[in-house]
């Protein structure tokens, strides 16, 4: 079986650092059910790949395994595992990277928190359920996902396709996140571990899972099949993932919105960017307008007020927010004609939509900072290459003047939900990367009292094609 890691990160050699395996020299571990190699077919500073190869041994592993009594058939030596890329893989991954996967790098250790471009390409990986599930798994986490059904025989097309695709995932991730979500989701793709899942199972998904297993949207499907359909051991497993949820989401948001609102109202900055998103949708000329992490609706709102404007359409992934949106509009005792203009739905911001599709602006206030940033890649797919509204409103804050809120602990986001803040530099450098892949131009503004030395206090980025 056969899985590569590639990457165009300059230099590319780097991957060989963090990755504790010298390009140069061809590397094989022993396996209870075969041996690994790693070898690369490339190593350049341009572009570095790494390939682990598996040979699993199929016999040695039905000698091994204790006789149960009329358990002896062909099938037990003639089988997919040395082909496909299954539960073998993620111990063999564990084996090989394992100082990897403990975000280790002696030589580069700048690079072990730091996220590159990565693809990894899993020529034969069984994924049972279809393609489908391969995109359900990971395009949550961030990744471009490309799988193909390899057909059961290309000269007989109509015996249909097989359960085997051909995967090639992409994103911009760490190293050791990429990792650890290899040897999470392969053994969940194929729906077979190849060993006896215990208790001990629990604390290995817990421990790989980190913290992105819990929000995961397919958390019960990876704990479920992670752990063999055992029940109980899946209870305890969700149960232990909740522990940290126990909190009332929607009330602690509120509660954090509140603190991030206390920081900014000595500059009013909460209004001033509400003006500067409604100038840049009245100068796109919108007629049908997306707001995306709608929250309480402040700014659908306003949006109704504007001449022109036909369509507003508010979209949250918090129901408690809806609710509250449609309270604070009134919209259950709004005029009919006022009515029709407005609209509320429930969905996440980093799953393709196709109820979000032909509309002419789309604001995204405040939002991209409350995302991991694994999940960037799967909110810019969603908005820029499937909803693609002509013009695409986007503000966050600007990382290098929170120095200047005196009421904010140094070394303190503004929001306790924000996963990131980013400075003018980071946030052009993301900025450079959609209009190179998606066909947008984009302006860069500053919302707030412009400081010298660190800039506005938000900044906004207005897309258009």
């Amino acid at each position: 079986m056969l899985l590569t890691i590639s990457t165009d990160h300059r230099p590319a050699t780097d991957l060989g650092y963090l990755l504790h395996k010298n390009p140069s020299a061809h590397h094989r571990a022993e396996l209870g059910f075969g041996r690994a190699h790693v070898v690369y077919p490339e190593a350049s500073n341009e572009r570095c790949t790494a390939a682990v190869v598996v040979d699993v041994d199929p016999v040695g592993l039905v000698r091994r395994r204790a006789p149960r009594g009329h358990d002896f058939s062909l099938g037990q030596y003639v089988n997919d595992r040395p082909y496909a890329t299954s539960s073998f893989m993620s111990v063999a991954l564990g084996k090989v990277f394992s100082t990897a996967m403990a975000g280790r790098s002696k030589e580069r250790p700048e690079l072990v928190e730091q996220a590159i471009a990565l693809e990894v390409s899993l020529p034969v990986t069984p994924c049972r359920g279809g393609e489908d599930v391969a995109h359900r798994l990971f395009e949550p986490l961030g990744y471009e996902v490309t799988a193909q059904a390899i057909p059961l025989d290309p000269r007989f097309p109509q015996w249909g396709d097989s359960q085997y695709v051909d995967l090639t995932l992409t994103a911009t991730v760490t190293l050791k996140g990429l990792l650890e979500h290899l040897v999470v989701l392969l053994p969940v793709l194929d729906d077979d571990k190849h060993y006896w899942v215990g208790p001990d199972e629990i604390d290995k998904l817990l421990r790989r899972g980190g913290d992105w297993l819990s929000r995961h949207p397919e958390r019960e499907l990876i704990t479920r099949r992670y752990l063999r359909h055992d029940r109980r051991l899946t209870r305890e497993a969700l149960g232990r993932l909740m522990e940290e949820d126990l909190e009332d989401p929607d009330e602690a948001e509120t509660r954090y919105d509140a603190r991030e609102h206390a920081v900014e109202r000595p500059i009013h900055l909460n209004e001033r960017r509400l003006e500067a998103v409604l100038r840049a949708v009245r100068a796109s000329g919108a007629r049908r307008v997306l707001d995306l992490g709608c929250g309480e609706g402040k700014l659908i709102g306003e949006l109704l007020r504007v001449r022109g404007i036909e369509q507003v359409v508010g979209v949250d992934v918090s129901s408690r927010m809806l609710d509250v949106a449609a309270q604070r509009l009134h919209l259950d005792t709004m005029a009919p004609s006022q009515r029709a203009r407005v609209d509320l739905l429930h969905g996440s911001l980093t799953y393709r939509d196709a109820r979000l599709v032909g509309f002419d602006a789309a604001a995204v206030a405040e939002v991209i900072e409350h995302l991991d940033p694994s999940r960037l890649g799967s909110f810019e797919r969603a908005v820029f290459a499937h909803a693609r509204p002509s013009t695409v409103i986007v503000t966050t804050p600007n990382i290098e003047y929170n120095v200047r809120f005196e009421s904010l602990p140094a070394g303190a986001l503004r929001h306790r939900d924000h996963r990131f803040e980013w400075t003018r530099a980071e946030l052009a450098n993301w900025c450079a990367q959609i209009t190179t892949r998606h066909g947008y131009t984009v302006a860069l503004s500053g919302i707030g009292p412009e400081d010298a030395t660190v800039g506005p206090p938000t900044q906004m980025a207005v897309f258009s094609r």
